[in-house]
Formats: C-alpha cells, structure tokens, sequence
C-alpha cells in the first residue's frame, strides 16, 4: 500500500472521518461527519479504511502536528503508534538509550516509570482509539448497510474482503496493548457506540486474538498478493507464531509446536531474504517484498509526522545528519554496549557482520565511545545508524527538504521467522533441528557475505538465539518482549549499562515486566483494575 496512503494526503484520509478525541482515554473517536456520511460513497469506505491503516503512522490529519486524534498529548512522540511503541520496547533494554529530558522520558531505560507517565497514557490510548474506528468500519459494512446505500457488486465485494483485513488490524492492536499491559481496555463491533469498554485478562485477550487470526487466515488474500502495505495471509500466520513464541509469558503455557507451525507457514509462502541488510531499512525498502511480510508505511509527503520512522532517522542522528539523509540530526538516541557487544568486544568496531550498521558521530571532538559515562552525553554510546531516509540508487525522498522520511516500518520481515522456528524447536517444540540450524545460517550468510560467520549444531543454543535475535532485529520493537521471555529484563541475570538507573546496571523490580495501566485511565473507566506493583 504505498497505493492506498500515497494515493491520498493525511488530510484527505479523513475527509470522510475527522476526528477530535477527548484528552479522556478509552472514549470513542467523535466525528464531525455521522456515519451515514462519512460512509455514504465507495470513496467514503476507502477514506476510512485509509485512515485505519495510516493510524499506525501517522498520530493526527494534518500532518506534523495541529489536529491531533487524541488531543492533551503530544502528536508526534506520545499518540502516533511506532514511536511510543519503540520507546516502550527498546528504551527499557540494553538497544537504546535516550539523551533528552523530556518529560519522564528517561524513566523508560530506568524501569522506574510510574502509572501517571504521559507516554505510557499516550501509548494505552492508541489502541483502543484505533479500535473504536475499526469496530465503526466493520458495523458499517453490512448486507443491510450497503442495500440502503446502493452498493453492489464488486464493490460491495471489495469492501467485505476489507473486513477481514481490518479484522486482522484489530487482532494486531490488540496483540500490542497486551505485550505491554497485559490486560486491556476491550470493545468489538457488538458493542453500542459510546458504551464503556471492559477490562480482558492478558489470557482472555490472546483467546480472542488468536481465534480472530484463525478466523481471518483464509479471507485474506494469499501471501505476496496482496497491494503493498495491505495485509495478506502471511501477515495473520506471523502474528500468530510470534504470539505462540510468547505464550508463556501470555497465559502461562508454551505453545512452542504452534509457533514453529506458523512460522513454518510463512516460511514455506515463497519469501526469500534481501540480500543486503542495511537496504530493509532504506526509503525504497518497500521494493523488498521478498523479505518484508508487512510494513507499516511511511511516506514524506503523505504520511507526515514526527512519530513513525522520521523519528528515528532524525533521533539517531548528530552532526552526520547527511549520511541519514535528513535535513537535521536531533542528537537523541543511540545504543549502549549491551547492545555493540553482541558484535565485537571490548572498543574495538571491527566486525565481518554487515548488520552491525553503527557509526560514529562527526563532533570533531571525539569518536563514538562504546561507553556511557554520561546518560546526556550523545557522543557517549553507540550510534545507530539503521533507519535512513537514503535510497539505494541516491535518489531524494519525496519531502524534498528531507525532514520527513519515506522508509517504511516492516513488522514482520522473514528472518524474524527463521528465528522464532529456531527458538520454538530449541524449546521442545515440533520442527527439525537441522532446519533450525540452516535457518539460522541463511540469515548469518547474508549478514556476512558468505558462510564464515555459520554456527554449528553444538553453538545452536537459547542464549545464542537470543543473541541473534537482537543482532538481526535490533531498533525493530523486539527486544523488550525478547528480554521478558528469557526471563532477563528485570532480574540480575543479565544486566547492561544504566539498567536500573545506575551506570554499572542492576536486577529492578519484576512489576516493571509490564506497563500500568494509566491513573487517567482508570478515573475514567472504573472497569479497569492496575496491574500488580504500581
């Protein structure tokens, strides 16, 4: 779907559904179009379904800031969906640190946020919002609705397989507010408008999830058919093997001969790995349909905003704003040697692995130093540079002043299968362990060029796999899930620079495995309980 959002402006996404919400969390979007206009045309339907899809990039209509959908926060760091989600997955572990001040923003790689941060309240109301406009989608999508409207034929045909689609959409919002809450605010298109949502246990919610994705498995369209940057089959297959991966810490059980079925699925539709890492990152990544199952997309004309991957382009930048390809480097986050060592040890920054896409900072000063001495020291660190508004043949991105980026999100990528089949058979699960092994050696071929980088059987352990995860998915929103599933997040088993707040690391509380569940939040809905410890 760089079709169906480049095809329309942010604006004009929401012609049909403008939308002002309270700064009250888990409240229905209130339009200023009723639905019998903003649904009243084919076009109407396709603003709408637009609107749903550009929810996970951008945070409001206008672009960059002025008409935000959830109003009392801020649009481009606290209510578009890839940032907040970032900062919650990769600030509390040893992938990233951040060197602002802003707000509570430190307390993330701290663990030591509390049930009134603004950017834990932004990220709770994202979901549900996006919820609420998918469930008014799917009510609308009617026998009946479509006879009173005159809309027939391939229309009416093209609009109920979008169902499906939104459907997964919604399983997907779900899947997020449950990896980071664990219970969740819950409406589906059954219940009235305006009607206080429920709270769902962690387990009631991946029940649902997960018979969702089944539901929606064979509606949608086969792997690699579908328009990009739209959903297809493959997209609910990996959701539901990443899920089972994580099913432990879910409901409790392990689900691993599940998540290496799924995953195996996805492996089998006909994905083959980019030959080139750093370019899956790239403003022209969406052309890397091999490897890419679904992205989130972004675009800098069409989707701008300073909450998807614009952010971090420009964040992980200094003085060598040129080489990301932006017009400004913020100096903001960068990685801590937790995360460099996986690669090469000590101070050197010498390694045969091509995914070690770090760089140094162009201050005139000094290098890069691997270590943090000083948290708000952006020369201290290691610097990222994984996410560029560069395009593999040096062409512009599409904002020619290069302050929004044109690189798309992917959220599912294949490699991320190979893993989780790898993983889910180490942890008993039914597959083959030579498989496992090759699998991950297809992915360790490509990050150094040939097979000098191969493991053998005897290397292929858990802790390896959880190293390798964090080399091939690092900055990708994995990590925090990752370290909860070895059971390394929180406790004194693996601790990394700052963890805890001090520079040597420290085991924190357990509670901070997840999220509260936002003060604000519970004062408006008396539904909502607070998760254990806060």
């Amino acid at each position: 779907m760089k079709n169906i959002l480049k095809k329309f402006s942010v604006a004009l996404l929401t012609t049909a559904f403008i939308t002002s919400c309270s700064n009250k969390l888990d409240l229905f979007p209130q339009n200023d179009f009723t639905p019998d206009k903003a649904y009243s045309s084919v076009e109407g339907y396709n603003s709408v379904l637009a609107k749903i899809y550009g929810a996970l990039s951008v945070g409001g209509n206008t672009g960059g800031g002025g008409q935000p959908d959830i109003t009392g926060l801020d649009e481009g760091s606290q209510i578009a969906f890839i940032r907040p989600f970032f900062n919650m997955q990769e600030l509390p572990t040893d992938e990233a640190m951040v060197t602002w001040n802003d707000q509570t923003i430190k307390d993330f790689h701290n663990l030591s946020w509390t049930s009134t941060d603004p950017f834990i309240k932004g990220m709770y109301a994202r979901p549900i919002w996006n919820v609420a406009l998918i469930n008014e989608f799917i009510r609308e999508s009617s026998d009946a609705k479509f006879a009173e409207r005159g809309i027939t034929g391939a229309n009416a045909t093209n609009i109920k397989n979008a169902v499906a689609e939104v459907r997964f959409l919604r399983a997907f919002n779900y899947w997020a507010a449950m990896d980071l809450f664990g219970k969740y605010s819950f409406l589906t298109e059954a219940d009235a408008v305006g009607v206080t949502p429920v709270e769902k246990s962690s387990s009631e919610l991946f029940n649902y999830i997960e018979k969702e994705l089944k539901e929606v498995e064979n509606l949608l369209p086969a792997a690699k058919t579908a328009v990009y940057g739209r959903v297809d089959k493959s997209a609910a297959q990996a959701l539901l093997a990443r899920m089972y991966l994580n099913a432990k810490t879910y409901i409790g059980t392990e689900k691993n001969t599940e998540a290496a079925a799924y995953a195996k699925k996805v492996i089998d539709a006909g994905y083959a790995l980019t030959p080139k890492y750093s370019e899956l990152f790239q403003a022209d990544n969406h052309t890397k349909t091999g490897e890419i199952i679904w992205a989130i997309n972004c675009d800098g004309l069409k989707t701008q905003g300073y909450g998807n991957t614009t952010f971090l382009a420009h964040a992980a930048a200094g003085d060598d704003y040129p080489d990301f390809g932006v017009n400004s480097g913020w100096a903001g986050y960068r990685a801590t040697k937790g995360l460099s060592s996986k690669f090469f040890s000590g101070n050197t920054t010498t390694t045969n692995d091509k995914r070690a896409l770090f760089t140094t900072s162009k201050f005139k000063i000094d290098p890069v130093e691997n270590e943090i001495d000083d948290v708000s020291n952006f020369k201290n660190g290691v610097h990222v540079k994984k996410w560029t508004n560069n395009y593999t043949s040096g062409a512009k991105g599409n904002d020619i002043t290069g302050n929004f980026v044109d690189t798309d999100f992917p959220i599912f990528r294949l490699s991320e299968m190979y893993l989780i089949y790898a993983e889910a058979v180490l942890r008993g699960g039914t597959g083959d362990n030579a498989t496992a092994l090759s699998y991950i050696n297809k992915i360790r071929e490509r990050a150094y060029g040939n097979n000098s980088g191969n493991i053998t059987a005897n290397s292929l352990t858990l802790q390896f796999i959880l190293d390798e995860r964090a080399r091939e998915l690092y900055w990708e929103g994995h990590r925090r899930t990752d370290l909860i599933r070895f059971d390394q997040l929180t406790t004194s088993t693996y601790v990394w620079p700052w963890k805890g707040g001090v520079m040597a690391g420290r085991a924190v509380d357990t509670k901070y495995k997840l999220f509260p569940i936002p003060a604000e939040a519970r004062t408006v809905n008396t539904n909502l309980s607070q998760n254990t410890g806060y």
